[in-house]
């Protein structure tokens, strides 16, 4: 028998360590159980992508929340039907034929009659430049694709007034809450 052995006979087992006391944490509000807070019934939202499968999923998220929209696959036809149908919100996405979103998103900010309507840029790549970039140029918010039902209106909810109409995001960046993770499309 060891000396280490004599002592623990000696002085019986040793004292246990305290078991860690758990933590509790409050869990977070589930998305769920919040309302979400959607534009008003009737609000037009005007979706520029070249993907038809990102145009009818955008779609169908918007509609089943009572929004019209109007699609187009490029950004000319997005830039007259944005002149004569006066959408509240427009989603832009930034690969697209022709003339690009960034180029699209220019015009939008330098005509009088649309300067005001916000945007949200969208993408498949992950680069943050093209976040950086179409912040800069005057996009109100950015989503990467894929994206999820709460991504989409996540985003919309942020660009919502207090009467619930979409308004451009004039709060600097750094005041703007955290983005929501998207899932997929």
């Amino acid at each position: 028998m060891g000396i280490l052995d004599q002592l623990k006979s000696l002085f019986g087992r040793p004292a246990r360590a305290p078991e860690p006391v758990a933590k509790v944490v409050p869990m977070p509000v589930e998305r769920r159980q919040r309302p979400r807070v959607d534009p008003p019934p009737g609000t037009c939202v005007l979706i520029i992508d070249d993907s038809k499968t990102v145009v009818a999923v955008l779609r169908k998220f918007l509609r089943s929340a009572g929004l019209d929209t109007i699609e187009c696959f490029d950004a000319e036809s997005g830039l007259i039907q944005l002149q004569e149908k006066r959408p509240q919100l427009v989603f832009l996405d930034i690969m697209l034929p022709g003339m690009n979103g960034f180029a699209a998103l220019r015009a939008i900010r330098r005509d009088a009659q649309t300067r005001d309507t916000p945007v949200i840029m969208m993408s498949g790549n992950e680069q943050a430049m093209e976040q950086f970039f179409g912040t800069r140029i005057g996009a109100d918010d950015f989503m990467k694709k894929p994206f999820n039902r709460q991504e989409v209106f996540f985003r919309i909810e942020r660009l919502l007034d207090e009467q619930g109409i979409p308004r451009r995001n004039t709060k600097p960046a750094a005041e703007q809450p955290a983005s929501a993770h998207a899932i997929s499309a």
